[in-house]
């Protein structure tokens, strides 16, 4: 696994690292309605070989995966990436918890983003990836890979 620490790479470059190298996925805001893209996204991801972790409160089990209440709980994981389905007012607050478990990303879904979150993240170490959806970008890589 390489490092991601290379911020001066640009977004495309960013994205396809992350994805060609990450394997372990905590999935915070995942949800058991399959109509959401908090549903069909880890789905699409899962099927794609990724371990999907997914991370809410009220759900003992999504997608056949064991869920964990919280971040916290992964401590100790190797995470590589925490994708988030949560409103651009909580991204912050899981950018915190993601630096606290040693993720190496923080990738906040389409429509998601937080100036906060972001200069945490890179004071942090941690790659940052905002308002862009996984399940897109990877279909987007796969395309361009025939």
């Amino acid at each position: 696994m390489g490092e991601y620490s290379s911020f001066n790479m640009d977004d495309e470059e960013k994205i396809k690292k992350v994805l060609k190298e990450s394997t372990t996925i905590a999935v915070v805001g995942c949800s058991r309605d399959p109509e959401k893209a908090a549903n069909y996204v880890p789905q699409y991801l899962k099927e794609n070989n990724y371990t999907i972790i997914p991370v809410n409160p009220f759900a003992d089990e999504i997608l056949g995966e064991k869920t964990v209440r919280t971040l916290a709980e992964l401590k100790g994981m190797q995470i590589d990436v925490v994708d988030v389905f949560r409103p651009s007012s909580e991204a912050y607050e899981i950018a915190k918890a993601a630096s606290e478990i040693n993720a190496k990303c923080i990738w906040l879904q389409e429509g998601i983003r937080s100036k906060e979150a972001k200069e945490f993240a890179e004071k942090n170490g941690i790659i940052f990836i905002q308002d862009k959806c996984m399940m897109k970008e990877h279909m987007k890589m796969k395309r361009e890979e025939r």
